[in-house]
């Protein structure tokens, strides 16, 4: 329904154009001096000033306190209409409280709304206008300045505060008492509520008394009985005690005769004792005298091993001269190299040791310090188990790199096997000391393991690093010694 401009006694009524002009730019139109009322009197209380001659100065009154519950529907009704304004109609400081969410918008931007509210009759008035349309009956009502005796308080007052009709004051002071008056109301209903708590309580701890003075008075008697139990039980054991007193006195005799007793035997161990030592450093005398015996024995044997080695060493260089044997290129395992495997690139061999089937590296340690030994490593076995995570190509660095670095500190010969299939072309050179074989097509890297093992000569240690228990087995029938993977990883680790 259409809806006339609120009454606001804020601005000046004669001309609502005027009022609206001056609250926006000219601060002095806002206490222009109001006609007086049709009836000759002077304007109500809550006009925004009076004056009665050019110059007068203008009384504002200050704005009501307002009802918590009052203020905060008037910050929702505001917050509710706030996007709907035209962008130009909105102030500066509400323009980023207007982009919030619905939600947000009240309860963040409470403040800034009520202090623009208070500040700026203009923007109330758009505010009210939007406010009312949505009001309907009751927007008309409390614009006419009445409000149904069946309207919500706190909703007549929030209107009443934008829309300022006349007498919206006391509309206002009306909701605060009507507020007031349910607050005390809930305030007396709880009250009651507690009492009634109290009594029922109450009443229920008297029951539980009433059930705990029974429960007392069987346990008193139960403890009278209890108690002359305890008497009887108590003469009882003063006769105990007599009978205990007297045993006590013949056992303090017999342990008197056995104290006795024990002093005597006491002095015969003691006796024994020495003798027993005397024994014992005539032992000790004898033992030197077999020491000194053992340690010639020993001289003479150290003597004749050394003879012994002396004279096998001898007899090797006359048999190396003997045969003219030349010093060798090429070891066992480079003849297997250039007839079943391909090989990226040459490298140095050097030994290493033969090793139980277990993954201690302190036994890989002492494998590797045997004279001319030669450590077999099955690569992707052990890449896999070790850094799987990683692409073929890392795995083969990392574990080709370790091993450099495990035939640079023993001198041993390091030749490491991968599988074929798995080749990759342009591989950088090995490190000093490492051979690096791919198995052929046709063949796998076990293959390849076992013929290495069976080219070595009887009698040379060979270590194969390979948790295949397969390899493991063929290659322990031939004389290497298998190794599990995790002993060459940890040895890594550890370098």
């Amino acid at each position: 329904m259409p809806l006339t401009e609120p009454y606001d006694d804020h601005l000046p009524q004669e001309d609502p154009v005027a009022a609206r002009d001056g609250a926006v730019g000219d601060p002095a139109g806002a206490a222009t001096s109001p006609e007086p009322a049709a009836d000759g009197t002077s304007p109500e209380p809550g006009a925004a000033g009076t004056s009665t001659e050019p110059g007068a100065e203008v009384t504002i009154e200050p704005e009501p306190t307002l009802p918590e519950p009052v203020r905060q529907r008037i910050v929702t009704l505001t917050a509710a209409v706030l996007p709907t304004l035209p962008a130009d109609e909105v102030p500066v400081p509400l323009r980023r409280v207007a982009k919030f969410a619905p939600n947000r918008r009240a309860r963040l931007g409470a403040p800034a709304i009520a202090a623009q509210l208070t500040a700026d009759p203009l923007f109330r008035q758009r505010v009210t206008a939007r406010v009312l349309a949505d009001a309907g009956d009751l927007g008309a009502a409390v614009v006419e300045g009445t409000a149904p005796a069946a309207a919500d308080p706190v909703e007549v007052a929030a209107l009443a505060y934008l829309a300022r009709p006349r007498g919206w004051r006391e509309l206002i002071d009306a909701s605060g008492a009507a507020v007031r008056a349910e607050v005390d109301s809930a305030v007396v209903a709880e009250l009651v509520r507690e009492a009634e708590q109290r009594a029922t309580r109450a009443e229920h701890d008297r029951a539980v008394a009433r059930v705990e003075a029974e429960k007392l008075r069987d346990e008193l008697a139960r403890v009278r009985e209890e108690l002359g139990q305890l008497r009887e039980e108590s003469r009882q054991v003063a006769r105990t005690l007599r009978e205990t007193q007297a045993r006590e006195r013949k056992a303090t005799e017999l342990l008197a005769t056995e104290r006795g007793r024990a002093a005597r035997a006491s002095a015969d161990v003691d006796a024994e004792l020495r003798r027993a030592r005397a024994r014992l450093a005539e032992a000790e005398a004898a033992a030197g005298v077999a020491r000194a015996s053992a340690k010639e024995a020993r001289s003479v044997d150290d003597a004749r091993l050394w003879l012994l080695l002396e004279t096998i060493g001898q007899a090797a260089v006359g048999l190396r001269r003997e045969l003219a044997l030349d010093p060798v290129d090429k070891l066992p395992a480079d003849f297997v190299a250039d007839a079943f495997a391909e090989q990226p690139g040459t490298a140095p061999a050097g030994p290493a040791a033969r090793a139980r089937d277990t993954d201690d590296p302190a036994r890989l340690d002492q494998l590797l310090a045997l004279p001319r030994a030669h450590l077999v490593v099955d690569g992707y076995n052990v890449t896999k188990r070790g850094f799987g995570e990683m692409s073929l190509e890392q795995q083969r660095k990392r574990l080709i790199t370790g091993l450099g670095g495990i035939a640079a500190q023993t001198g041993d010969e390091v030749t490491v096997v991968f599988d074929g299939a798995e080749r990759m072309h342009g591989l950088p050179p090995a490190p000093r000391g490492v051979r690096v074989l791919f198995s052929r097509k046709g063949e796998t890297a076990d293959e390849l393991i076992r013929r290495l093992v069976r080219a070595e000569p009887a009698g040379r240690p060979v270590v194969v690093v390979s948790s295949d228990r397969e390899v493991a087995d063929g290659v322990r029938r031939h004389g290497a010694y298998p190794l599990g993977a995790d002993s060459l990883l940890r040895r890594l680790a550890r370098s």
